[in-house]
């Protein structure tokens, strides 16, 4: 069998490394490595489709599949997870509880991010703010002018104005004329510096950790995604990545575990660990689905429930069906 040729996009990360540095490679596949910030990768990916395999906003993908018109089947390999507790910036001169952002204007760079579906969903499971209670703003959070990467047709009820022509979020969030802000970036160092701003959340740390106890979620970013025509000519694709991105993220973890000599420039990483360990248990950045479907089937519910998808997706229509079970020895 000749080996595929394949482009490959995804961030930098210590559980993709080893894809990186050759220490993993990819059965079948001669890959060519793109490391790109995410708003370029998806960008390229949705408007252009640029890549044979991409790292994926999993919202931007389910607002495609749900369509039906997306060229990428996911792996269910999720490379970005993050409690986004820490998402949410106020104005704490006017917003002292989750509740006060009812019919307050909100900031965001994009509706259908990843991390604003599951700000919003936190927002409306836990403090009663559904996305029909916030007039949203839509702005770059550095530069004006930042559109949806991919189209919406939203359902009737959410309101979503544009920033005004020039001017950014975070200024608008600085100067007080908007009430909140969320997305996966923080606003510009200008706007933390203002007294009045800060996070919605005093400890998102304890609350993100109430949050996973109550709900057993761990928050699901990024997916990837292999292009369809290729999986339908190469059925044996999908698991080849599936394999070569789980052994790249043992490798990680087990660097991670090695603490002779740290291998990330940040100290207590050993207690962080431990404390991951912890309240998360072993496996606390699984891949797979059956270890993911209630994180998977709650960010679903909500994403079709803030006018995202056009319909209710399932989780099992998400992925290659091949994906779902592996060897054993």
């Amino acid at each position: 069998m000749s080996r595929l040729t394949l482009s490959v996009a995804m961030g930098d990360y210590d559980r993709t490394r080893a894809l990186l540095d050759g220490r993993v490679q990819i059965d079948g596949v001669d890959p060519v490595y793109m490391t790109l910030v995410p708003e370029e990768m998806f960008f390229r990916a949705m408007r252009t489709q640029d890549f044979d395999v991409s790292e994926l906003s999993l919202s931007s993908y389910a607002v495609a599949t749900a369509r039906g018109d997306c060229p990428y089947i996911a792996v269910p390999v999720f490379l970005s997870r993050a409690f986004r507790h820490t998402a949410i910036y106020v104005r704490k001169d006017r917003v002292k509880r989750p509740e006060d952002l009812k019919g307050r204007r909100v900031g965001l760079p994009e509706y259908q991010l990843s991390a604003n579906v599951w700000a919003r969903a936190i927002l409306h499971d836990d403090h009663g703010v559904a996305p029909q209670d916030v007039r949203w703003v839509r702005g770059g959070i550095e530069t004006p002018g930042r559109p949806e990467k991919i189209p919406l047709a939203l359902s009737p009820g959410v309101s979503i104005e544009n920033a005004p022509a020039g001017v950014t979020i975070s200024e608008m969030l600085d100067r007080g004329e908007i009430d909140g802000f969320i997305a996966p970036r923080p606003p510009s160092a200008s706007a933390l510096a203002n007294p009045n701003v800060g996070w919605l959340f005093d400890d998102p740390t304890a609350a993100a950790k109430d949050y996973y106890r109550r709900t057993g979620i761990f928050p699901i970013m990024h997916v990837v995604g292999v292009r369809k025509t290729l999986a339908a000519r190469h059925p044996w694709l999908p698991v080849a990545i599936f394999k070569a991105f789980s052994q790249a993220k043992a490798l990680a973890l087990e660097a991670l575990s090695d603490t002779s000599a740290t291998k990330v420039t940040l100290p207590f990483v050993e207690e962080q660990l431990k404390a991951a360990r912890e309240t998360l248990g072993e496996d606390f950045w699984s891949y797979g689905v059956p270890a993911n479907r209630t994180t998977l089937d709650t960010f679903l519910r909500h994403h079709h429930a803030q006018g995202l998808s056009v319909r209710r997706l399932s989780v099992d229509e998400m992925f290659h069906p091949s994906t779902y079970e592996t060897y054993a020895i």
